[in-house]
């Protein structure tokens, strides 16, 4: 098992974690940075895998730290399932568009 850290490593947003097992790809969240404005520049570089290639998602919590790049995960060709508890759903279907703004136009 192989797992790469790619984001809420030295900082405590941008929760992303690429784990490699058993033949599958898959990450653990895909949180938003926020803070400082260079945290925030974050948002809009490319993932450092991809999308296309992973298998599934597992979704820890809704928290935006966590959630807030699906939908730049899903404009950049990622099409697979999402896993995660239905409370954190029902308030993804909230905050989510927000996000895809924000990361869409990199305010």
């Amino acid at each position: 098992m192989k797992i790469t850290f790619l984001g809420a490593a030295k900082t405590v947003t941008g929760s992303n974690f690429l784990v490699e097992a058993a033949g599958k790809k898959f990450i653990v969240d895909c949180g938003m940075y926020q803070g400082r404005a260079d945290l925030e520049l974050a948002n809009n570089e490319p993932f450092k895998f991809n999308p296309e290639e992973i298998d599934f998602m597992l979704l820890t919590h809704a928290h935006i730290d966590h959630s807030g790049r699906i939908p730049k995960l899903y404009n950049e060709g990622f099409r697979k399932p999402i896993y995660a508890h239905k409370a954190t759903c029902d308030l993804c279907r909230l905050m989510l568009p927000d996000s895809r703004t924000y990361t869409r136009n990199g305010k």
